[in-house]
């Protein structure tokens, strides 16, 4: 696994809050890799490791895939090079238990998390925002209707694609779905790391730039 001086950087935040987009840009200015357990979970299966080759076996049963499973998957992919520097999980952990189990895969290797970053938003305002998303259907970047258009009309700013697409579940119904089982399961880790004295907390409803300001004098501080 990485060295017990390696960044672990968590993203709070419901749907919507721009983590995704927060964490790339993070990963591009202090060479942090972003580790979303969705990705991991694709990229572990189609390696056949024995972690991926588990996850497999219970996706195509239609399960759901253990806490175990994804931390050993976790703990695969952060014993790779690129990790050396630090890494940004998004998507992970999502609830108290999961918190926990993370503490100790960290703890083996003599590390801890170096930050959680709690993105504070309105609900009202991330239905609006969830509502009118949308990505680049070759590279994944992130646009909105309001919020973020290409440069171009109709062009993708980072790949020069042409095709874009929309979430069949990013709906205002569905939204406000997301954000009632954020609430209930994810923030509570909010006080599990309150309780550490690692949690950082960012006004996430102004500009993409602004929150990208705050994140990174946060991970400035934090890995001096």
């Amino acid at each position: 696994m990485a060295a017990a001086d390696t960044t672990v950087l968590i993203l709070l935040g419901p749907p919507g809050a721009g983590k995704g987009t927060q964490a790339r840009m993070l990963e591009q200015r202090f060479g942090l890799v972003q580790l979303s357990t969705g990705d991991l979970l694709r990229a572990a299966v189609a390696a056949g490791t024995p972690a991926g080759l588990a996850a497999r076996s219970v996706m195509e049963a239609g399960g759901l895939v253990s806490d175990e499973i994804v931390l050993a998957i976790l703990k695969d992919r952060m014993a790779q090079p690129d990790t050396a520097r630090g890494i940004i999980l998004d998507g992970f952990p999502r609830t108290a238990g999961q918190a926990e189990a993370l503490d100790d895969l960290l703890a083996e290797a003599g590390m801890g998390v170096t930050a959680a970053v709690s993105l504070e938003v309105d609900d009202a305002e991330m239905i609006a925002r969830v509502a009118g998303r949308y990505s680049c259907a070759g590279c994944g970047e992130g646009y909105h209707d309001s919020f973020k258009q290409p440069r171009v009309a109709g062009v993708c700013d980072t790949c020069g694609g042409t095709a874009f697409k929309r979430r069949a579940d990013d709906t205002a119904e569905t939204a406000r779905a997301r954000l009632l089982a954020y609430h209930a399961q994810t923030a509570p880790l909010i006080a599990h790391y309150e309780a550490q004295g690692v949690l950082q907390r960012v006004d996430a409803m102004g500009s993409i730039d602004d929150i990208a300001r705050s994140l990174a004098s946060i991970v400035a501080r934090v890995s001096a």
